[in-house]
């Protein structure tokens, strides 16, 4: 259950980084339209595409992170033994952790200051901008806990289980 519920907040994911790119595309097509044939443009179409690109990016970022997509240098670990590989992936995975707590403290406090701020030509909450970072470090930090146990687990000699409950999300 709990994997299919992963599974769904997934795809939404997926489905917003694709809304995010169309209407990218839509506003900042329609304003070169309109600046070029008609010395006319949109104030608030700059704006609101710097922002669905944030999310695009933050929201992107997390279906890559639980794919195992995100670049990684290997050129030494790769080259360790199993039984050195193993350990030193739950140290980075721990460093990952950390790194995403501050991401989650940074965002929270940024949420938190702009409240009452907004945006010049869309007149939005600037807490709505930075909601992307926060989203990213909630989701994120779940990820990486779960790696983190799937790891443990495989140091502990547990085998994977075969029905996928208890991994990533």
């Amino acid at each position: 259950m709990l994997a299919k519920l992963a599974g769904l907040y997934f795809k939404a994911l997926e489905s917003i980084v694709a809304i995010c790119l169309a209407g990218m595309v839509v506003m900042v097509f329609g304003n070169v339209v309109l600046r070029y044939g008609f010395n006319a443009g949109i104030t608030q179409s700059e704006e609101l595409s710097r922002w669905l690109f944030v999310w695009m990016v933050f929201c992107g970022a997390i279906v890559v992170l639980r794919e195992g997509g995100h670049i990684a240098v290997d050129l030494f670990v790769s080259q360790l033994p199993d039984a050195l590989r193993r350990p030193l992936g739950l140290v980075v995975t721990g460093l990952m952790l950390w790194l995403t707590w501050l991401v989650i403290e940074g965002a929270w406090v940024q949420v938190s200051v702009n409240r009452t701020s907004f945006a010049p030509a869309s007149g939005l909450s600037l807490s709505w901008f930075f909601a992307a970072g926060l989203v990213f470090g909630v989701s994120a930090f779940v990820i990486l806990i779960v790696q983190a146990w799937r790891q443990i687990r495989a140091l502990a000699g547990f085998p994977e289980r075969p029905d996928g409950e208890g991994g990533a999300p």
